[in-house]
């Protein structure tokens, strides 16, 4: 939650010393789609996955019952695995995951440019305005539609996670029971965080019809 507002706050203040909001935020932007440009990148993309982790994690943590020990293990396993998608290290020449909060000098992109090493380079033009969102994302459903989808993400974790947890204390039916009211509302949140995605593609990429072959509308029919 930390990480999450202090993101927004550099996003609705405009600091473009930051790499995220400079490549993703504009002057000229309304502030309802300053949401959307928080969820437009990976970083964003996987803070808001884990933010509904750690909702449903807590709901878990209360509601498991004699499973807890072992699901909340599993769970907590695939958060860090989200979470180091937004270490930003580098080993060598590979970077695992992308920092949020990386400054705009400091970003692989300009390394080594000569404004990089004058501190004042936030005077110079370019960067008293940032890139601003993509056209296609300037779109009300955009604001809604990513974060009901991804708690349909979040929430196939949770059957997953009961899936593992039967066979690790090898009881192969217990974990049904408190498995299936949770796949059920995975099934009814990402289906209509799906069906909100199909009618921002047909109604702002003009496909001519729902997702048509978008890949990242159609990928998110394989978890539902």
């Amino acid at each position: 939650v930390g990480i999450m507002i202090t993101l927004f706050y550099i996003l609705f203040n405009h600091l473009y010393e930051y790499r995220y909001a400079w490549e993703h935020l504009n002057n000229a932007m309304p502030i309802k789609y300053v949401f959307s440009c928080f969820w437009e990148g990976q970083e964003g993309s996987f803070l808001l996955w884990t933010f509904w982790h750690m909702v449903l994690g807590n709901l878990l943590i209360r509601w498991s019952g004699k499973w807890e020990t072992s699901v909340m293990t599993i769970f907590s396993l695939v958060q860090i695995f989200l979470a180091s998608m937004l270490v930003g290290v580098y080993f060598g020449d590979f970077q695992f995951g992308q920092n949020p909060f990386e400054l705009l000098r400091e970003s692989e992109n300009f390394f080594g440019l000569p404004w990089t090493f004058n501190e004042a380079y936030l005077q110079f033009a370019q960067f008293q305005d940032g890139r601003g969102l993509n056209p296609l994302l300037q779109n009300y459903w955009m604001t809604i539609h990513p974060p009901i989808t991804f708690l349909g993400f979040a929430s196939t974790l949770v059957p997953f996670c009961f899936v593992l947890a039967g066979l690790w204390k090898r009881d192969y039916t217990g974990w049904l029971q408190p498995a299936i009211p949770w796949t059920f509302f995975g099934v009814a949140i990402l289906g209509t965080g799906i069906l909100m995605g199909g009618a921002w593609a047909y109604e702002a990429l003009g496909f001519g019809g729902f997702w048509a072959w978008d890949p990242v509308e159609n990928s998110s029919l394989v978890p539902w």
